[in-house]
């Protein structure tokens, strides 16, 4: 009998352990060895060693452009989107009237805001003719060239990324629902305003779920290609200051063919993503508080 238990479990989980392996695990190792080799995709890959990774931090201006494109864009996008997902998820724990419709509509924008209609919509509500410029006109102001202007494209793409902090908002407020009401009511007899509250009591007992939020965020915010590649239509324009490093490895991979070296590039960045995740763990000590912990 606990032999057939096993077998049935294992028959269950077979499907997720099969596609793991399929679709991650291999292409993951396989990418690996490819970022050592010259694979213009429709012939062999030949071994080069270290030489992708050489251009790119020797000669590759390109990548550093990118890169640093993507640094700015992910340190900007991830505590914008934190700070705003905790502002609206502590007004909606309020007892409010029509607080599920408020928090529903509130969500969906998380929903589609990774979909090709809305980051077409995007574009065309920042475009010379679009919804803001005729706002700011209504004012008496002269239009902007969102996206023709350096300083002002890579601001709209962050803006993108930001709207959508439905799922990082319903995260924080299932963990402001859990804080005990106890501590908030010793709290009041304290004297202790909102303010006083909020920062000695209920941050410091939801940042396990910050610090969740801060890891999947960045994680995602490296990996944001939809927006910038519709809004943009791939160049990254204009000057390339909204050049994702994804845009960069997709041009290498499927426009130049060149999966040797865009696999370089993924390479980089996931070891950029875990030096950054490791830093996080590791400060996690000092500012994260869990059930428990004895730390004064």
């Amino acid at each position: 009998m606990g032999g057939d238990s096993k077998f049935l479990g294992l028959l269950y989980i077979s499907p997720y352990v099969i596609g793991l392996l399929v679709f991650t695990a291999i292409p993951f190792v396989y990418s690996f060895y490819l970022s050592f080799t010259d694979y213009p995709l429709m012939t062999a890959p030949v071994w080069v060693g270290l030489d992708n990774y050489l251009e790119l931090f020797t000669s590759d201006r390109t990548f550093r452009k990118s890169l640093s494109v993507t640094l700015v864009y992910v340190f900007t996008t991830v505590p914008l989107k934190l700070v705003f997902a905790l502002f609206i998820a502590v007004i909606l724990n309020y007892r409010l009237k029509m607080i599920n419709f408020f928090r529903t509509a509130y969500y969906v924008p998380s929903i589609l805001g990774g979909s090709v209609a809305v980051a077409v919509l995007w574009r065309y509500i920042f475009a010379k003719a679009g919804v803001v410029n005729m706002a700011l006109g209504f004012f008496g102001m002269d239009p902007i060239n969102w996206f023709g202007d350096p300083n002002y494209a890579l601001f709209i793409i962050t803006l993108l990324r930001v709207w959508q902090f439905g799922s990082a908002m319903i995260i924080f407020l299932a963990a402001l629902q859990s804080v005990d009401k106890s501590l908030y009511e010793s709290a009041a007899i304290d004297g202790a305003n909102k303010w006083q509250t909020f920062r000695s009591i209920t941050l410091p007992l939801i940042t396990p779920v910050i610090f969740f939020n801060l890891i999947m965020q960045t994680v995602q915010a490296f990996q944001e290609f939809n927006g910038p590649y519709i809004i943009t239509n791939g160049t990254g324009s204009p000057l390339k200051s909204t050049y994702l490093l994804p845009l960069y490895i997709y041009d290498e991979a499927f426009k130049k063919f060149d999966m040797g070296y865009a696999s370089a590039i993924a390479w980089v960045m996931f070891f950029i993503i875990m030096v950054l995740t490791l830093v996080a763990f590791w400060s996690s000590r000092r500012w994260v508080y869990y059930a428990g912990d004895k730390r004064s």
